[in-house]
């Protein structure tokens, strides 16, 4: 039976009563221990100060603040809550999206109001029974250690072959971690042939989906659909293998669907407003980008791309007939936040005063110039490097304000960056036909290519002397500068200063002006490391 006594509780509700009932509830079972919250923002400071064995967590905090989902989420991510701890996610709306949406942040519990002593202890008990029996595992979690993880799950199931069905994901997870992808597929098709699980189609999908394996990966979405069609990360998978495969239209349909079973997840709604956009659906993009605006705004995942997004969409979907007041104001809000939260950033201010340009092009003609000309004014002095697809935005809307050559010159400065991506240089080939710009890439490509080919045969002078010749031809390339840094690193003694080694440092301090969503950014963090001793 559970200790009640030895436990400590933190109900956090916006309703006094609902408070002062739940503590009565479990002072009558025992508990001594019990700390209300009536918002997030004070679970969160009360969770960083003490750690509770029980969260009972409303979903809805009151308008204007952080939810239940959001919550959790930063007691995750900023690690103040312990695997051994229980969380329960409380709500009286039982509708089919609010319960998906709560799961997907999987809480160990979706309690429905009203609930009396009796219910709610039976569920305290079976928790702290699972919770007892996983004891080992989750303090292994708690230590970031897999090895650990997955030695507690052996002996477990050594105790007990009953208990194996229970860590499962513990073990799948931990083999991911690892990096043990045979291993770790092995698992997923013993679960997938034993008992189809959609945790384990979603996971099997990913590792397909990661290893480059996209036809592999479709088959099991498809397969996974079938059998669990309200699973709605099946669907973001699903989502992901079609945009490879160029049917971006196909993924925004399934992705749509995604939205329509939890639409309360702040980043698929800002994906699905990015291919709404690339299929030229503004209506649809306006209204996810919205969305993904206004539940981002007390999320961690809170992204001032959403804004300029949601700018964006407003603007291509009024192109024809012009702007109204209403839609005006909606973009300047939205753009007037990104430049406000985001001062120390000049791509953000850059972008928002270009994307206001372009929305008063046809009604204030003068105020469009002054914003372009302050934009470009930052434009010269920008050190950090934008995104392709913020660079490629940013050069249109340069055309579409009359500075053509502005415009030339951030293609061309987007081609040197990524011009090893063929996808990248398509969509500048869609805004320019210069030669120069086209054909910059080519050649330092194949370099790089072949230095590639050639430091896998470990002839690394011969390596360096490709990737040189690549940079020479394009100096701020991101995937030749790290190619260059790690053929450096290969075999250097990085505590004695050489000339090998502040060439390598070099090649990073370069890359480091990258934005940190690129999906290298991990890979050049590790250089880093290595490099710097950092």
């Amino acid at each position: 039976m559970l200790a009640y006594h030895q436990k400590s509780f933190l109900i956090v509700d916006d309703f006094s009563d609902f408070r002062s009932s739940v503590r009565s509830m479990l002072r009558e079972l025992g508990v001594k221990d019990v700390d209300t919250a009536d918002s997030g923002e004070q679970a969160l400071r009360m969770c960083s100060q003490k750690r509770y064995d029980f969260i009972l967590q409303d979903y809805h905090l009151g308008d204007g603040k952080k939810n239940g989902q959001q919550v959790l989420e930063d007691l995750m991510i900023e690690k103040l809550i312990s695997h051994e701890s229980v969380f329960l996610m409380v709500t009286a709306e039982s509708s089919q999206a609010m319960v998906l949406s709560a799961l997907e942040h999987e809480p160990d519990a979706y309690l429905t109001k009203p609930f009396n002593r009796s219910g709610l202890a039976q569920r305290l008990e079976r928790l702290e029974q699972r919770k007892t029996l996983l004891k080992p595992i989750l303090q292994a979690l708690d230590r970031g250690k897999p090895m650990e993880v997955l030695n507690a799950c052996i002996a477990l199931c050594k105790e007990d072959p009953r208990y194996g069905p229970l860590c499962l994901r513990y073990r799948a997870d931990a083999l991911r971690d690892m990096n043990q992808n045979e291993a770790l597929e092995r698992l997923y098709n013993q679960i997938l042939a034993d008992r189809p699980l959609p945790w384990a189609y979603v996971g099997l999908g990913r590792l397909h989906f990661k290893r480059g394996q996209v036809l592999q990966a479709k088959e099991i979405y498809e397969k996974a659909l079938k059998a669990f069609p309200m699973m709605p990360a099946l669907y973001d998978g699903m989502a992901e293998v079609m945009v490879v495969e160029n049917d971006t239209k196909g993924a925004q349909r399934v992705l749509e669907e995604a939205v329509r079973l939890s639409p309360l997840a702040v980043r698929r709604q800002a994906q699905l407003g990015k291919l709404a956009m690339t299929n030229e659906d503004f209506e649809t993009a306006s209204r996810a980008y919205r969305q993904a605006v206004s539940q981002g705004a007390q999320s961690r995942f809170k992204d001032a791309e959403s804004n300029l997004g949601l700018a964006h969409a407003l603007i291509s979907k009024g192109s024809d007939k012009g702007l109204d007041t209403r839609t005006r104001l909606e973009i300047n809000t939205t753009l007037s936040v990104v430049a406000k939260e985001n001062p120390a950033d000049p791509g953000l201010q850059i972008r928002a005063r270009l994307m206001k340009a372009t929305s008063l092009l046809l009604n204030d003609a003068e105020t469009a110039e002054k914003l372009t000309e302050q934009a470009m004014l930052r434009l010269e002095g920008m050190e950090q490097f934008m995104s392709p697809e913020a660079a490629l935005l940013v050069a249109k809307q340069l055309q579409m304000l009359g500075q053509d050559k502005a415009g030339a010159s951030m293609l061309k400065n987007c081609a040197e960056i990524y011009g090893d991506d063929p996808v990248v240089m398509q969509s500048i080939a869609k805004l320019t036909d210069d030669p120069e710009i086209l054909s910059s890439s080519n050649a330092a490509a194949e370099l790089n290519r072949e230095g590639v080919r050639v430091y896998k045969t470990g002839n690394l002078p011969e390596a360096r002397t490709l990737f040189r010749r690549a940079l020479t031809m394009q100096p701020k390339n991101i995937s030749i500068a790290l190619n260059m840094a790690q053929s450096l690193l290969h075999g250097t003694d990085t505590s004695v200063a050489s000339a090998e080694l502040e060439e390598c440092r070099g090649c990073l301090k370069m890359v480091g002006m990258m934005p940190d969503t690129d999906a290298r950014y991990p890979r050049y963090q590790k250089l880093k490391i290595k490099a710097f001793g950092e």
